[in-house]
């Protein structure tokens, strides 16, 4: 009897929902100049719908990882992608600017608890060889489908407005639906497609889940009051969180604001902008995608999570950094996007070392570890869009808002650099 891989069936739905998931939330960027047309609409304005996304978002990322940690990734991405896929087809049928506004509110929403759930899957379903590895093949959807959904969107709405575009939208996410709650369990000992060979695989480092899920999670809610104190004053942890806020920065300043400053800056139409806002995602899918696996190689030759982990994430920080500064000076469109692409390749590259170290240092709690994790990144997705909008507004152009990313990248360097030290956690851990 050979060992099954049912594990990478599970990856790849993760992977599909989060393409579908991050085209969604992205494809109002590309719609705002239409919007803003029709409602008649200023740059905080269309700040203000960019950014309301990160309101939700905030509320549930939170609260997501302990709702992940309670009832499961089964129910939990069941419920929210059935809820994200209503959401963003009634953003389509929106009447005015309150609409939209509230839409975008419950996309947050329901988006929220996506990447605890995924976390949490990753980490009760992959052993720790592979986690990073995972993670990566995970979390590449989030520049791939940037990437593949700027030309599909831009064309979506050229053929079919900015509405019919998120009603189609919507009606992809519905379909995913169904698929994910037949085949997914909680637990791999729980599902029929897992042999037992592929479980011991599975379970390898890791003692065999011996008790359900409800006497888990009995277990887990005695010890809430030391996990909340672990979590908030913890410096490893703490840094990264910090320093996927900065992460989350770029990513949802270009995610929302790239089309508009293609527009401004260089005087693209909407086809052309699908066509250039291409080559930062993907060069950022493909160091993401390598660096995963970059990472879990090194923490296998050396044993060491600071150089696996931690060393990925500063590096990758401070090329962000430099590349973003001659975006400020050049006035050619071809350097521009040189840089733009380096520097958001750069910032993603390191996205599933984020998301490790929460499995590392917090397994057993990785849901609500990520949710808090995920609290700065949604801080930053209602801060990126509005703080920006209020610049571009204020100044009329773009150049203060790529030094803030600067400046911002910069700090994340120095604070992991400082207190990002994952072997001396995982050391008191051994010892406790």
């Amino acid at each position: 009897m050979r060992p099954t891989r049912f594990r990478w069936i599970i990856i790849f739905l993760l992977f599909f929902i989060t393409i579908i998931n991050y085209i969604d939330r992205s494809a109002i960027s590309y719609a705002i100049p239409d919007i803003s047309k029709l409602f008649h609409l200023n740059s905080i304005e269309d700040g203000a719908i960019l950014g309301a996304f990160g309101i939700g978002y905030m509320i549930t990322t939170f609260f997501g990882g302990i709702w992940v940690d309670r009832s499961g990734a089964r129910t939990v991405l069941f419920l929210s992608s059935l809820l994200w896929s209503l959401s963003i087809g009634l953003t389509g049928l929106s009447i005015d600017f309150t609409m939209i506004y509230a839409m975008r509110i419950l996309l947050g929403v329901s988006e929220g608890p996506n990447f605890p759930a995924i976390n949490r899957a990753v980490g009760d379903w992959l052993s720790k060889d592979e986690r990073a590895i995972a993670l990566s093949n995970s979390l590449v959807a989030v520049p791939l489908a940037l990437a593949i959904g700027a030309p599909i969107v831009t064309q979506l709405i050229i053929h079919t407005s900015w509405r019919g575009t998120f009603v189609i939208l919507g009606i992809l996410g519905l379909i995913w639906v169904p698929i994910w709650y037949y085949f997914f369990r909680d637990f791999p000992e729980h599902s029929k497609h897992v042999n037992e060979l592929e479980l011991a695989h599975i379970r390898k480092n890791l003692p065999m889940q011996k008790e359900d899920s409800k006497s888990m999670r009995l277990h887990q809610t005695q010890k809430v009051v030391g996990l909340w104190k672990f979590l908030f004053s913890n410096p490893t942890l703490l840094a990264n969180d910090w320093a996927f806020f900065v992460f989350g920065y770029y990513l949802f300043f270009f995610m929302t604001w790239l089309p508009t400053y293609l527009q401004q800056a260089y005087h693209l139409n909407l086809s052309s902008v699908g066509i250039f806002s291409i080559l930062p995602w993907l060069l950022a899918a493909i160091l993401l995608w390598t660096l995963g696996y970059l990472s879990d190689a090194i923490l296998k030759k050396t044993g060491s999570l600071r150089k696996s982990r931690s060393h990925p994430i500063w590096i990758s920080q401070l090329l962000a950094a430099i590349c973003i500064i001659p975006v400020i000076f050049t006035h050619d469109l071809t350097v521009a996007m040189i840089f733009i692409s380096l520097a958001v390749a750069f910032s993603m590259s390191s996205n599933s070392t984020f998301y490790a170290i929460n499995v590392d240092v917090a397994r057993e709690r990785t849901g609500t570890a990520l949710g808090v994790m995920d609290t700065f990144f949604a801080i930053a997705g209602f801060a990126a869009p509005m703080i920006t909008g209020w610049v571009v507004n204020s100044t009329g152009h773009f150049a203060n808002a790529f030094w803030l990313l600067a400046v911002l990248s910069f700090s994340s360097v120095v604070v992991v650099l400082l207190f990002h030290h994952p072997d001396k956690q995982r050391h008191l851990n051994e010892l406790h």
